[in-house]
């Protein structure tokens, strides 16, 4: 079974879902959530950008906690961790890394009169590029 449920989480506020099921798939396993946030970089000089990157990762920083508070239970290990890089290879690199992990994730509806529509989405690139098992959390409105 897993032990570690890593959940990709934004900045915004669909990744409930998500990390509700982690935290319920962690609460009945007796495993831990580890919440990641991944900074997308950009292709400029680290110097140019870097008091940028500091604010990005103090807003995701606060954000993180804020969910952490919202979801805190003596029965659950919660962590939180913020990388830098592209979302999707960060994410699978982490997952590489981390034994037994299952991956987490909200997914957009589909539209079955446009289902080629949303290829390009962090959840369908997890899909295909990730070696770690994956759980897609269906839920809202197709985007």
């Amino acid at each position: 079974m897993y032990d570690q449920f890593i959940v990709p989480v934004d900045m915004s506020d669909r990744n409930s879902s998500a990390i509700d099921t982690a935290w319920e798939l962690a609460r009945l396993t007796g495993g831990r959530v580890t919440l990641l946030h991944v900074v997308e970089t950009l292709d400029l000089p680290y110097d140019e950008v870097a008091d940028f990157y500091a604010r990005l990762e103090a807003a995701a920083a606060e954000k993180l906690e804020k969910v952490l508070e919202r979801i805190q239970d003596a029965d659950v290990e919660f962590e939180r961790r913020i990388v830098f890089g592209d979302p999707a290879a960060e994410i699978v690199e982490f997952a590489e890394q981390s034994p037994n992990s299952l991956i987490v994730l909200r997914s957009h509806r589909v539209d079955p009169s446009a289902p080629t529509h949303g290829w390009a989405t962090l959840s369908y690139k997890l899909a295909i590029l990730a070696t770690s098992p994956i759980l897609l959390v269906k839920g809202g409105a197709p985007e």
